[in-house]
């Protein structure tokens, strides 16, 4: 009977709405497609003078001739563990392959990050080309690599062994070629990428060298894609503890579930802006000790997202205080006292800083310039959480590029992550233009920095 009712009142509305009642509203009109990006004319000119110049273009030749060395250098990479936390042993290895290229200064700082430096003949900018050494895998992963059909198999393997082996790919190539440049040019990889590292490696770099102009991070992907905003992330384990006892016998007690599930509650009904893009969600849950038990304890892993700092402070703002606003009304249900209800615990587990940046900026438009330069079809990607966070949060020019070659799986525990070669020098070639743009070439070819010095 319920049903019929509900169907006969769904039919009313629709006659209502076709005998005077409100007009169905049109669609709205879509969107503008986007204007084309254009790149400016001293920014096309500069890139496309140091493509052409004599040690560049060998150097562009080098990157090519060494890709079956690099697919070397990437297998033997990826086949060293470096699960979340415990980058040591590839930190090593990646140190002897670093100062093997020739860079002056390589070494390990105290957070875990190798890198060293190429220096210019002086008066130019700083720029940080840089690969984490991290995987998302924990540690007793298997990271054999296995070849089938032309392919890479491995966890691991594009992400990120590609960009630990671009940035060597580079060091080579600029030492083989003698390219001669204005500013300085450090290369590396940073520890703590992933998951909850929490970008700790470049987060310790850039308090340990604040005179870095620019920043170039190498991940997985095709070098066409740019990626020139940072999504930022807050995330947070809050935990519920009340007094529990026995679901009968003990039955008026607050429960620490019924606290949390009240804050999931409050926490779903929030809404953030669509632009800048903001979201939220409550990831996991656990609690509880038996089916016929008050739960005496309770949490929940929460992870908040935006492309812009000040909606992320908003959205923390808004969100952290439901869970205290959960508990008290658990509390209120059953009459408890504050000292005998449940009680709320807060942990920060995850903090990567928003940034963005003028999409005209000279980096920006010598990433997309690059691409163009080497035949290929560049695009703006959207906002992604790298490295590039960090510096763009300081207001430092920064871009992430792909390494070459093309991926996917990338992070999956099931099936297994692969690499295609197939034109992957593409990848280091497109990120040493961007990287002598910024930092500006010396000798008989001379081309001035686009990157200005901080």
């Amino acid at each position: 009977m319920r049903r019929e009712l509900v169907v006969m009142a769904a039919i009313g509305v629709v006659l209502a709405a076709g005998c005077g009642g409100t007009p169905p509203q049109p669609a709205a009109p879509p969107d503008p497609p986007a204007a084309p990006y254009e790149v400016s004319a001293p920014v096309s000119a500069a890139v496309n003078a140091i493509k052409e110049a004599p040690a560049v273009r060998a150097a562009l030749a080098a990157i090519a001739n060494d890709e079956p060395r690099a697919i070397a250098d990437q297998i033997a990479i990826n086949q060293i563990p470096a699960p979340p936390f415990k980058e040591d042993q590839r930190g090593a290895d990646y140190l002897r392959r670093l100062t093997e290229t020739g860079l002056e200064d390589v070494h390990r700082d105290k957070e875990g990050n190798v890198y060293g430096v190429r220096r210019g003949t002086g008066g130019g900018p700083t720029m940080f080309v840089s690969a984490h050494l991290d995987t998302v895998f924990p540690e007793g992963t298997d990271v054999t690599v296995t070849q089938q059909d032309g392919k890479l198999y491995g966890p691991g393997i594009a992400d990120d062994a590609r960009g630990l082996t671009a940035v060597l790919v580079i060091a080579r190539a600029l030492r083989d070629a003698g390219v001669q440049t204005k500013g300085d040019i450090v290369l590396g990889a940073t520890v703590g990428e992933e998951g909850l590292g929490n970008l700790r490696g470049v987060k310790a770099f850039f308090a340990e060298n604040p005179g870095i102009d620019g920043f170039v991070t190498i991940e997985p992907g095709e070098p066409e894609h740019v990626a020139y905003e940072g999504t930022g992330s807050r995330r947070y384990e809050i935990a519920f503890a009340g007094p529990g006892g026995h679901s009968f016998g003990d039955f008026g007690r607050p429960s620490a579930i019924h606290a949390m599930g009240r804050a999931i509650t409050k926490i779903s009904e929030i809404r953030p802006p669509a632009t800048p893009r903001t979201t939220f969600t409550v990831g996991t849950v656990a609690g509880g000790t038996s089916v016929n038990s008050i739960a005496g304890a309770a949490k929940m892993q929460v992870d908040m997202r935006s492309n812009d700092p000040g909606e992320l402070t908003k959205l923390e703002a808004q969100l952290l205080p439901m869970a205290t606003a959960g508990a008290q009304e658990e509390n209120a249900r059953w009459n408890a006292a504050a000292e005998g209800g449940v009680t709320v615990q807060t942990t920060l587990i995850g903090d990567r800083p928003a940034g963005t940046q003028d999409r005209n900026s000279p980096i920006v438009q010598a990433a997309f310039a690059a691409p163009a330069a080497l035949g290929l079809n560049p695009a703006l990607q959207p906002a992604s959480s790298t490295d590039a966070n960090v510096p763009l949060n300081l207001g430092i020019p920064a871009v992430m590029l792909g390494g070459g070659g093309k991926a996917g799986n990338t992070h999956s525990s099931t099936d297994k992550e692969w690499f295609d070669p197939t034109d992957a020098h593409l990848g280091p070639q497109n990120a040493m233009l961007v990287a002598l743009s910024m930092v500006g070439l010396a000798g008989e070819t001379p081309v001035e920095p686009l990157l200005p010095n901080r």
